[in-house]
Formats: structure tokens, sequence, C-alpha cells
């Protein structure tokens, strides 16, 4: 079995390996989302959908900062991290706002919280039945540990934005 520090550029730094971790770590969340949706039928509902832009935007900006670390921008490369740092944070606070929906512990919007809104005419009310269901954002489709999937992306995101800080804190000796 080849070791990781063989598979890793001879000199590889710190700032290079924290943002290779973070690119990681959310290459593989939002692959996860993926897959459980378009492999094992787990739709997702509104706030699902939201707490995935911040991986849409962090995963290429984590690319670049490794790129920009493993070549010799290492200004450039520390600027990306910031970058992710703060798009991860915000993931952070998405997720902690979901799961703080599903725990009930505050109201999410209604279009998906089971809130009725009668249609105003037969037309609207037409047109939302040809949408079909929509998906609650206040039930968790399920708990993994006790924590639902806004509660694991709230500590996967945590995890990325730390790494990201790590690799600035490194980049800026």
């Amino acid at each position: 079995m080849m070791a990781v520090d063989t598979a890793l550029p001879q000199g590889a730094t710190l700032p290079f390996r924290a943002a290779l971790t973070a690119l990681l770590l959310a290459a593989l969340a939002i692959g996860g989302a993926w897959v459980s949706q378009l492999g094992f039928g787990l739709q997702p509902c509104e706030l699902c959908l939201l707490e995935r832009w911040p991986y849409y935007v962090g995963v290429p900006l984590a690319l670049l900062a490794v790129l920009a670390l493993r070549g010799t921008s290492r200004r450039l490369g520390t600027v990306l991290l910031v970058l992710v740092a703060l798009v991860f944070f915000a993931s952070a606070g998405l997720a902690i706002y979901h799961a703080g929906v599903e725990w009930r512990f505050w109201e999410g919007p209604s279009a998906c919280t089971g809130q009725y809104v009668a249609p105003s005419s037969t037309d609207d009310f037409l047109k939302s039945l040809e949408s079909g269901p929509s998906v609650r954002c206040d039930e968790a489709a399920t708990r993994i540990l006790g924590l639902s999937l806004a509660g694991w992306n709230a500590v996967v995101s945590l995890l990325i934005a730390g790494f990201a800080w790590l690799g600035i804190r490194a980049a800026r000796r």
C-alpha cells in the first residue's frame, strides 16, 4: 500500500496539504450529496439545494488554491484559502440554520415546511398540482449517529473551513 507522503509532490508544504485536504473533503461531501440523490433516490429539499451552492463555489476555489500552493504562488494560494474558509464558514451557517429548522428550534421557509398557503386562483391550484409534492425542509430525511444530513454538513463545512484556516496560518509563517 502506497503511503500518503509518496503520493504528494516532493516538498509538499503544510499550506498545500491543508488546501488539498479541504479540496478532498469538499469534493467528497458534494459527491456524497449527488450519490444520495441520484443513486439512492433521496430527494433534496429547498434548503438542501441551497446548502450545495457553497460547494459549487468552494471546490473550484480550493482546487485553485492547491494549484497555486503547488507552484510558486504562495500569496495567491493564501488568498484563495481565505476565500475557501469564508465560503465554508457560510456553508456551516446555512447547515446549522437547516438543522435548526429540522429540530424545530426556529421556523424555516414556508415553501418547504408544510405551512399551507391557499392558492389565489384555480390556475394557481392546478399549477401547484403539476409541480408534484415538495420535499419538506423541517423533516430530516435520515439521521446518522443522531445527526441529520444538514447537521453533518455543518460538521464537514467547519472541518473544511478549519483546514483552510490551518493552511492560512501555516502560509503566514
